[in-house]
């Protein structure tokens, strides 16, 4: 197998596992539970990362892909991917801004954007699932 055949699945994996850090961080910090949160945070930024670097090196290496959908599938699964890309990428400076904030012990500050980057982030790692599943399970290239 090639890495353009292993990435997209890799980075399903990865943004999956984003979400449930996701959640369970802010499960923690609505419990009150801030150490744990600060650990399952940067967990999700660790996972972030990594699935950033593998999704660069993919869409660097892979080839153009055009949907096979027809009819209504097609501007549906537009309108999410445009979605999902223009969010991703307002959402990558807002985490490390949310992260410094809290690190540097600008709580107030923290929870201020942590309020916008949470559901924009979460979004992200949903919608990235999605689009995969939709590209490898639903609409499957052909052999």
């Amino acid at each position: 197998m090639t890495a353009a055949e292993i990435l997209p699945h890799l980075n399903a994996t990865l943004n999956a596992i984003s979400t449930i850090l996701l959640t369970i961080g802010f499960l923690m910090i609505r419990s009150g539970k801030r150490e744990a949160h600060k650990k399952v945070m940067i967990s999700a930024i660790v996972v972030s990362a990594i699935f950033l670097v593998f999704y660069l090196i993919y869409h660097f290496s892979a080839p153009i892909f055009v949907f096979p959908g027809t009819g209504w599938t097609v501007p549906a699964y537009y309108a999410l991917l445009i979605s999902h890309v223009i969010l991703a990428t307002i959402v990558t400076p807002m985490v490390a801004i949310t992260a410094w904030r809290a690190l540097h012990g600008s709580f107030d500050r923290h929870k201020a954007i942590a309020r916008w980057t949470f559901p924009i982030w979460l979004y992200v790692t949903v919608t990235g699932v999605m689009i995969y599943a939709i590209l490898y399970h639903v609409y499957p290239a052909s052999p």
